[in-house]
């Protein structure tokens, strides 16, 4: 079984946490997410996993507000869309954190 995991700043008051295990080249289990921080603690704005058995997007606003969006897709498609897309996008889905949006 093999296990990554890494925490990397994408900026100021960003970062992103990732995490994935594999069983025989296969994903098994993930999270990737960025967190900003706010008023000295670390806040989730976007995350990407597999908890309850399923891929998924979690997003949230500043005000504690939660969206759950489901991907048909794999673990393995999954975790490289969160990667791709936090790399990507994360000073938009930080900005409308701030602002109170939903990313």
């Amino acid at each position: 079984m093999g296990e990554k995991a890494y925490t990397r700043a994408l900026g100021e008051d960003a970062r992103k946490r990732h995490f994935h295990r594999t069983e025989r080249g296969k994903v098994i289990n993930f999270a990737v997410q960025l967190e900003v921080k706010v008023g000295g603690a670390w806040q989730p704005v976007i995350r990407y996993d597999c908890a309850h058995d399923f891929s998924h997007i979690d997003r949230y606003n500043i005000h504690g507000e939660q969206e759950k969006e489901a991907l048909q897709l794999s673990y393995a498609e999954s975790l490289t869309l969160a990667d791709d897309d936090i790399d990507l996008n994360w000073e938009t889905y930080k900005a409308k954190f701030l602002n109170g949006e939903l990313p």
